[in-house]
């Protein structure tokens, strides 16, 4: 494992070290045109544009696996490096600052969007796949709210029957006052994707809280509600982060399918006005 960390440590150097060479070279080539006063803006342009064609593939290959055309992590690396240079073709293009026109900001938000939406994506994809193997078994995105339902039967059943069993009503007040919708549908997204995870301690220092008011068939089932409010905390957290990856995914691909039209519609304009040489 620490071999393979170190192989994939050492690969993301060099492909960074690679992009940030060419990115330098990149703007030290415009500048050094600009003071001769030729203009960059259509060579910029361009490599902009095919750049983000090319980007625009890796959502082909994901949507064709069974094609040769190589792995999908090798892609994954390629779009993620090719897409960290657009970024420094874009500031190039746009001479590092902010747009003075209202196609120019037709433009400029979009690929902004994109571009900060790549970022929280590779984030997403870096982390939250390695923090849903911590959360038990990983489920299948339809099966969750089936898995959901049967951990909250459980719990209900475990509630009627310790008022039907024992003498005390003390479980199945607490499960109707605070378990019951608990267990109904998802909750905390917004604390498992930031891994904030207060809300599961109180629960359960909560439930069990209750063991000196029941007998030992009463505190067996108060440990197996702790266990079912476990289980479903990993449920929420599994359906949190592949609800996270589905939105990303939804968000960053159509903005990058409108960027592309948008550029393309700007080079047909840039010619028919003759902008640049």
């Amino acid at each position: 494992m620490a071999a393979s960390l170190t192989g994939f440590a050492r690969r993301r150097i060099r492909n960074g070290t690679i992009v940030g060479i060419a990115a330098a070279l990149l703007v030290a080539t415009a500048h050094l045109a600009e003071t001769t006063l030729h203009d960059t803006r259509f060579v910029t342009g361009w490599i902009l544009l095919i750049l983000i064609a090319a980007l625009a593939l890796f959502e082909a290959r994901r949507r064709i696996p069974v094609l040769p055309l190589g792995s999908a992590s090798a892609w994954e690396q390629v779009h993620i490096y090719a897409g960290w240079f657009a970024v420094a073709v874009f500031l190039t293009h746009t001479g590092f600052g902010l747009p003075d026109g209202p196609f120019e900001v037709a433009l400029w938000i979009p690929f902004v969007a994109v571009a900060i939406s790549g970022t929280v994506g590779i984030w997403l994809n870096r982390i939250l796949p390695r923090r849903m193997r911590d959360h038990g078994a990983r489920e299948l995105y339809d099966r969750i709210a089936t898995r959901r339902a049967e951990i909250a039967a459980e719990a209900q059943a475990l509630a009627i029957a310790s008022a039907r069993d024992t003498a005390s009503v003390t479980i199945a007040d607490y499960y109707q006052k605070e378990l019951s919708v608990y267990f109904q549908r998802p909750r905390n997204a917004l604390s498992h994707l930031t891994g904030y995870h207060g809300h599961q301690r109180r629960q359960l220092q909560q439930i069990r809280s209750l063991h000196r008011y029941v007998d030992a068939s009463g505190r067996d089932t108060l440990e197996r509600l702790c266990e079912l409010v476990e289980a479903k905390d990993d449920l929420d957290y599994q359906y949190a982060a592949q609800m996270a990856l589905r939105f990303w995914l939804f968000a960053h691909v159509p903005l990058a399918h409108a960027l592309l039209i948008l550029m393309v519609i700007h080079a047909v304009l840039a010619y028919a006005f003759q902008v640049g040489p």
